[in-house]
């Protein structure tokens, strides 16, 4: 026998005693405990016997409790389509339609309301897959006292759901405007780095050159003096070193090749650079067809592997490293390996590790990814992907 939908509503039994506070100049003013919201139940029964037991099992006389009752597939998905209850409790066996699709369609329209089976029958097996497929519980109705303590449950357990999905929502949030922040500061850093390597090419090393220049005239002007000419001479070779000197110091905090040539050019200067201030030899190998990656795509990409190779410096004890740049579909795939020691899990989940958690985070404002491998004294790889076309990951105005 089928029914359409039906509205129940029970009331609270006698209110609790009103609460008399004293007031200034004798007066007392009566208040009550604000009363709880009512709890919304939807029934999925078409026995409007067992509709009847189960309304009046729902009782709870400290709480309101609105039981909407229906026993159509139509009018159970207009019910959570209109107002979502706070716990649906569903027979399993109905004409034309089951609770196992009862079940599904609620997990698809309000999959964090708590689902519970009250029916006659339910076999072991069947029960336990319902629970791995989203219920909450099941509840026979030969053993109806048990339906107040398990709504009773659903209800905490969703609720504790409720305040740890807002928690981790929050985290997330924190993180990502941690991120934010971090990704801002690295840009404001790269632009500074930017602004005072070309003051420091430009400005020192014109007046450095300039200096030369007067040293050069003085000695012609000095004539055959051989003291003031060995000074002189002293003097202009200190001048060179420090033009050298200036123009490592800008090539160090931004090479120039990188925004002139290119990311791929930059990692060969960077390779060769390194292979000729250390004994450990490095072999960089580029295949890619042509390509321009984002300005920050490719500052990533460079100061990952210059901080790679800064880690195998310190703590490898290689003797070889092998870095292969390439293209694969719309991603920068950066390889770095070496032959040395092998860094260890407990090394790369260490907080105190910040080189590795920096070029996480770089890997992380473009959209992209970073692995490391270590296999002991076979060495550690390093595996960056980068998105060649990366989207804003996260957006600066959150809050």
């Amino acid at each position: 026998m089928k029914h359409g939908t039906r509205d129940a509503t029970r009331r609270p039994g006698p209110s609790p005693a009103p609460l008399i506070a004293d007031q200034p100049g004798g007066t007392t003013k009566v208040s009550s405990p604000p009363a709880p919201a009512a709890l919304r139940v939807l029934l999925l029964e078409d026995s409007e016997m067992d509709a009847v037991l189960i309304r009046h099992m729902l009782c709870i006389p400290e709480r309101d409790v609105r039981v909407t009752n229906v026993a159509t597939r139509e009018a159970f998905e207009a019910a959570l389509s209109h107002q979502p209850p706070q716990v649906i409790l569903s027979d399993y066996s109905l004409p034309g339609f089951n609770g196992a699709k009862a079940l599904e369609i609620a997990k698809r329209i309000t999959p964090l309301v708590p689902f519970i089976f009250v029916t006659g029958t339910l076999g072991e097996e069947v029960a336990i897959d319902m629970l791995k497929q989203g219920a909450t519980d099941y509840v026979l109705k030969s053993r109806l006292t048990r339906l107040v303590p398990a709504v009773s449950r659903a209800l905490a357990e969703a609720e504790h759901r409720h305040e740890r999905a807002q928690a981790e929502e929050k985290l997330r949030r924190s993180r990502d405007q941690l991120r934010a922040l971090t990704g801002h500061l690295q840009s404001v850093r790269e632009e500074e780095r930017t602004r005072i390597a070309r003051e420091v090419h430009d400005e020192l090393g014109q007046a450095l050159t300039g200096l030369k220049l007067d040293l050069t005239w003085l000695a012609g002007k000095l004539g055959a003096t051989r003291g003031l000419q060995r000074k002189i001479k002293t003097m202009s070779g200190q001048i060179d070193a420090t033009i050298l000197a200036v123009r490592r110091i800008a090539t160090e905090m931004r090479p120039g090749v990188l925004d002139n040539l290119g990311l791929a050019a930059a990692i060969e200067w960077q390779g060769s650079d390194f292979q000729a201030h250390t004994t450990i030899r490095c072999k960089v190998t580029i295949n890619t067809a042509e390509f321009m990656p984002d300005r920050e795509v490719s500052t990533a990409c460079f100061r990952v592997f210059q901080e790679t190779l800064t880690n195998v410096i310190r703590h490898a004890k290689a003797t070889r490293v092998e870095a292969h740049l390439a293209q694969e579909d719309q991603s920068l795939v950066l390889t770095v390996r070496d032959n040395g020691r092998g860094i260890t899990e407990k090394e790369i989940a260490h907080p105190r590790s910040i080189g590795l958690i920096g070029m996480k985070e770089r890997a992380a404002q473009v959209g992209g990814e970073i692995s490391f491998v270590g296999q002991p004294a076979g060495g550690t790889t390093v595996t960056l992907r980068l998105p060649l076309h990366p989207k804003a990951a996260i957006a600066s105005d959150q809050s």
